[in-house]
């Protein structure tokens, strides 16, 4: 089968073309005189590389892992959304088998989440005893995974009663050890950070990227943008904030802070991007989040202040390079998505794609 790419062909930041084919599974510029006598299967409109979920968990829920049949609904529900490419930010399943699905978007693993006992949600990392343990965990936890890790860096601390509130997990210098033995392995380090007090012990560290960071303050902001370290907001998330300390009756400085966190998250987002911080485009699907969500997700950045164009940008073709992955070049995979109209102008266009093109098959519509 010959499929024919024909409309706008959107390449990367600076690139269109009018028309494109998928040949062998790969996209070429022209269509090679061996397929000229087979006939034509045409995909007509805006078409994107695969779209990226670069916060997003399969093969956990609310209570931890599921079973593989569970996973697998997860990864069709955010493959059918239009994202091809997932970066698991941790995940208490192995989910390894997806590599040998060609039906499944492709995966990105980072392990299981490193934590300590009592401070994450139950059921969801690997618990560490001892705190010196950390950089021996990473290095376990990246041979697990392909190439990242995954810290939980601040969660609440429940034996302070009720002064509990958001606390570091983790000691600077050990926080320092960790992320060099990441390096040394050749993985990047993430991590999860709503607090304030947690940021500049990450930044010192060198971490590769940050999920949430919620309590990033104006000089923190700048810090993040002048190490060129990129933030995946999860909206979604942070939008849950409210129900959250609604449910802390028993910690009200914990309520009181993820009360402010949460009205603030659109100014925050704002500033990150009028920053030069580049904001990522996770879901953080599982745990209590539904799947394929993509959509949703981006029109969230679009409503604190985040052009369009910047939103499908970093949804698409700029973290699919920064992850090492490929965009539509000639060549490369066919991974992408067709679409009515031009997402850029308008990301409701994202929940809705015509079509959905996987190592070169058609996996929705377009058939």
């Amino acid at each position: 089968m010959v499929l024919h790419l024909r409309g706008t062909v959107v390449l990367d930041d600076e690139r269109e073309v009018g028309e494109a084919w998928v040949v062998g599974g790969r996209i070429t510029f022209e269509r090679p005189s061996s397929a000229r006598d087979v006939q034509d299967t045409v995909l007509e409109g805006w078409v994107l590389p695969g779209l990226v979920d670069v916060h997003c968990h399969i093969g956990l829920a609310s209570d931890g892992p599921v079973d593989d049949g569970t996973a697998e609904k997860q990864a069709l529900a955010d493959r059918d959304s239009g994202v091809l490419l997932v970066r698991d930010a941790g995940s208490p399943a192995d989910t390894g088998w997806v590599h040998d699905r060609d039906d499944l978007p492709r995966l990105i693993r980072a392990g299981r989440h490193l934590a300590r006992p009592k401070r994450y949600l139950r059921h969801y990392g690997r618990e560490l005893e001892s705190v010196d343990d950390l950089p021996t965990a990473v290095r376990e936890e990246a041979r697990r995974g392909d190439g990242w890790v995954k810290l939980v860096a601040d969660w609440i601390d429940r034996d302070l009663g009720a002064e509990g509130d958001l606390r570091p997990l983790w000691p600077a210098d050990v926080l320092a050890d960790a992320v060099a033995a990441a390096h040394e392995t050749g993985a990047r380090v993430t991590a999860h950070t709503f607090a304030t007090e947690s940021l500049d012990a990450l930044l010192d560290a060198g971490v590769d990227c940050l999920e949430h960071a919620t309590g990033a303050t104006p000089d923190q902001i700048d810090r993040i943008a002048a190490a060129g370290i990129p933030v995946t907001a999860t909206l979604l998330q942070i939008g849950q904030f409210e129900a959250i300390a609604a449910q802390a009756v028993r910690y009200p400085i914990f309520g009181a802070r993820m009360r402010a966190l949460h009205a603030h998250r659109y100014e925050l987002v704002r500033d990150l991007h009028d920053a030069g911080v580049p904001v990522l485009v996770g879901t953080d699907a599982g745990g209590t989040l539904a799947h394929g969500r993509i959509a949703d997700e981006a029109a969230e950045l679009v409503r604190a202040g985040i052009p369009p164009r910047d939103v499908v940008a970093s949804a698409s073709w700029r973290t699919r390079a920064w992850l090492g992955a490929d965009g539509l070049d000639e060549g490369a995979s066919a991974d992408l998505v067709v679409y009515d109209a031009d997402p850029r102008q308008d990301v409701a266009v994202l929940a809705a794609p015509r079509a959905v093109v996987l190592r070169g098959e058609a996996v929705l519509g377009g058939r």
